[in-house]
């Protein structure tokens, strides 16, 4: 399954039997992690807040192919995917393992993943490097087999996102 988790909507076609979700965060009720680890411990797996979180997570995990489209804010995601993201620790298990030399959460059951990063706004030099830092980071911990930060305007975006998806399947 192909996913897009999108901060803003978006006006791109997307063929449903092509496989890929759309999911516009901005129009979901997704409250602040709490930092309880109650998904770890309580309900295994399970975010023990009950909002719109819990549909977007397990499609996260699941999907072989995801994009993300976030304005940059201050060298990282905005609010809305920042939030999400957040939110998605459930498919993360408490326990530690190493990874090129690193300590990692163990994945739960997550597929591995080709992944895309478009980040728009208004950013100079500094905040991309800073953002794309970030990306390097997640991606072991969001399980991303290979991944691309593409950097536009808000202007541009819409254009961005059909070109990153039609590589994905034709329209």
């Amino acid at each position: 399954m192909k996913l897009i988790v999108s901060d803003r909507p978006l006006n791109i076609p997307v063929k449903k039997e092509g496989g890929i979700k759309f999911v516009d965060l901005s129009s979901l009720k997704i409250a602040n992690c709490t930092g309880c680890f109650g998904c770890w411990t309580k309900t295994p797996g399970k975010c023990v807040i009950r909002d719109d979180a819990v549909k977007i997570y397990p499609e996260i995990a699941k999907c072989d192919t995801l994009l993300y489209v976030s304005r940059i804010k201050y060298g990282g995601y905005d609010t809305a995917m920042k939030t999400m993201l957040e939110r998605a620790l459930p498919i993360q298990q408490a326990f530690i393992r190493l990874l090129d030399g690193e300590t990692h959460h163990i994945q739960r059951e997550v597929v591995p993943k080709k992944a895309a990063v478009i980040a728009y706004g208004d950013t100079g030099s500094e905040e991309r490097e800073i953002f794309e830092q970030l990306v390097a980071r997640n991606a072991y911990n969001m399980n991303f087999e290979s991944y691309r930060v593409i950097f536009t305007t808000e202007l541009q975006l819409e254009e961005t996102v059909k070109n990153e998806v039609s590589q994905w399947i034709e329209f």
